[in-house]
């Protein structure tokens, strides 16, 4: 009689701990009664009821997930071939849709591995290998997402972001690649050093041209000021000269004294008595 009654309570037990499941923060739990869901996906945190032995919960994460796939060959629009390393980020957001088109992570990675594939491989078709590499790069990647997304709705997924991780040349390419692109480079740095010589002898000859510009009109300015001063010192001596032309004659003899005598050094000047020179010097007692 106790074994039964042990029995029996042990049974009530493992049908009560059977009929409560546990949804975490992280989780959303739906319920499947003979292969079908029940109800709407379950989104809170908490303790729920099934019916035991004939209801089955399904978990989906929440979080964000992680695809990353295994590097891949492809050719670019310039006819180069690259291996594309790529990965992305998404989440379950239609948990029934994505029970029913992928079942679980695993499929949904097969299916996610598809879709951008494709994506990728048709997209860097229609880019050279330097925009891939360096310019175009985030570009085409949003395209990629953007496109990706839109065709993994149907599977109860959102893709929240689809990436380049790595993009190579293959083994066998990359010394060949790589020397071309030195020698485009090359070229390159010559035709930019030939156009900044172009344009600094440009800069040199119009700069030349403006200092003889300058000069020019400077040494005009120049003359005409001396002109100017010549004339009015011509007429300051004819006034002075008219005012008293005698000491207007003393004055400028002095200074003819001044220049003979004081500036021919160690030289000996003869110069006769008669000369109008020293009509002043003869006259002195």
């Amino acid at each position: 009689m106790k074994k039964l009654i042990s029995g029996i309570l042990i049974l009530v037990a493992i049908i009560v701990y059977s009929s409560f499941f546990k949804v975490n923060e992280m989780q959303t739990a739906m319920v499947i009664r003979l292969g079908k869901p029940v109800g709407e996906p379950i989104n809170n945190a908490g303790l729920n009821v099934k019916i035991p032995f004939v209801d089955k919960v399904e978990y989906f994460d929440k979080r964000l997930l992680e695809y990353d796939s295994e590097p891949k060959e492809l050719i670019t629009k310039d006819k180069k071939n690259i291996v594309i390393d790529n990965y992305a980020r998404w989440r379950i957001v239609e948990p029934l849709i994505f029970l029913q088109t992928v079942q679980d992570e695993k499929g949904a990675q097969a299916r996610l591995d598809d879709i951008i594939y494709s994506e990728i491989r048709e997209r860097l078709g229609q880019y050279t290998l330097l925009e891939i590499i360096s310019i175009k790069r985030d570009e085409i990647m949003e395209i990629v997402t953007r496109e990706s997304d839109e065709k993994v709705r149907k599977l109860g997924i959102k893709l929240v972001d689809a990436r380049i991780k790595r993009a190579d040349l293959p083994e066998q390419n990359e010394e060949n690649v790589y020397k071309r692109m030195e020698a485009e480079r090359k070229q390159q740095a010559k035709k930019y050093r030939a156009e900044g010589q172009e344009k600094a002898l440009e800069i040199i000859s119009d700069a030349e041209r403006d200092k003889t510009i300058i000069l020019a009109e400077a040494y005009e300015d120049a003359e005409t000021i001396k002109g100017e001063g010549d004339a009015k010192a011509l007429k300051i001596y004819a006034n002075a000269y008219n005012k008293d032309p005698e000491f207007y004659k003393f004055t400028r003899t002095l200074s003819a004294y001044n220049k003979i005598f004081n500036g021919t050094g160690k030289t000996t000047v003869i110069i006769s008595t008669d000369s109008p020179i020293f009509q002043y010097l003869n006259n002195v007692k």
